[in-house]
């Protein structure tokens, strides 16, 4: 039976537009776990009319946002997190046959997002993957290339729609919202749902390649303060570049996920 494995977040979901709605406990947190649950749910429905089973992989904070009771039956869902550098790829191996994304954003140092950022907000002023700023998609998708395994489909804000396009041709995306300054044009939850039910419905019926993988890999890392950058040169082959930058070569994917998972502290 093929196997699709859907990586989610939060901060890329339909009407989702402060960080206190992305913390749990914050004013109009539950109701954006809802739709997130609403969301990938219509991913699923959407695979397994086309005979596929599914890994969820709840990729946001503490990684128990999605109510499970919520999914179709026969869903597996990962949460919490296995302290490994796949971080919000854990459970993606060579056996699966497709990768998807929903509730994407924009990357730290762009202003495609009120909510933009890479990893952890609080740190990072940007990341850039072989000179071009880097976001959680982009080293996702890396890491399931990786593994021999293309990327389908995204969902998020429009910016991330976008910059997949870019980088990984061939891939669907569906945009649930546009964003201007600190404001989110966001679509109809039901809207959004439909959309990406028919948007993964059209990605897995179309023939799919991994991303072409490179001989290596350099990743940039500007911290938001200088001690950050100094703690993080210290790992074997990082190199500080500037008072708040460092930077790291790696000869493939793994070994680009897991210095990075080092180089954050």
């Amino acid at each position: 039976m093929k196997k699709l494995f859907i990586s989610a977040d939060l901060e890329g979901v339909s009407g989702v537009s402060s960080w206190e709605e992305t913390r749990f406990g914050g004013q109009g947190y539950d109701a954006a776990c809802r739709q997130l649950t609403r969301e990938v749910a219509a991913a699923c429905h959407a695979a397994q009319e086309l005979g596929y089973t599914v890994l969820v992989k709840d990729g946001h904070e503490d990684a128990r946002n999605i109510d499970p009771t919520g999914l179709p039956r026969g869903i597996l869902l990962h949460r919490g997190w296995q302290n490994e550098p796949a971080a919000m790829m854990c459970g993606l191996d060579a056996s699966y046959d497709a990768a998807l994304y929903i509730g994407y954003h924009a990357p730290e140092g762009s202003d495609g997002s009120p909510l933009a950022h890479t990893i952890e907000h609080p740190l990072y002023a940007w990341m850039k993957l072989d000179g071009v700023l880097a976001s959680e998609f982009s080293m996702n998708a890396l890491w399931a290339a990786a593994m021999g395994v293309p990327s389908v489909f995204l969902s998020g804000d429009r910016f991330i729609c976008e910059s997949a396009e870019a980088c990984c041709p061939g891939i669907r995306t569906y945009a649930t919202k546009d964003c201007i300054g600190s404001a989110v044009w966001g679509l109809h939850p039901d809207e959004a749902v439909e959309g990406i039910y028919t948007g993964v419905l059209e990605a897995l019926a179309q023939p799919h390649k991994p991303i072409p993988l490179k001989d290596s890999y350099t990743l940039e890392i500007c911290f938001k303060e200088h001690r950050m950058a100094r703690r993080a040169s210290w790992y074997p082959g990082a190199v500080r570049t500037g008072v708040c930058t460092v930077s790291y070569t790696a000869k493939d994917p793994v070994e680009l996920m897991t210095a990075r998972s080092f180089l954050e502290g």
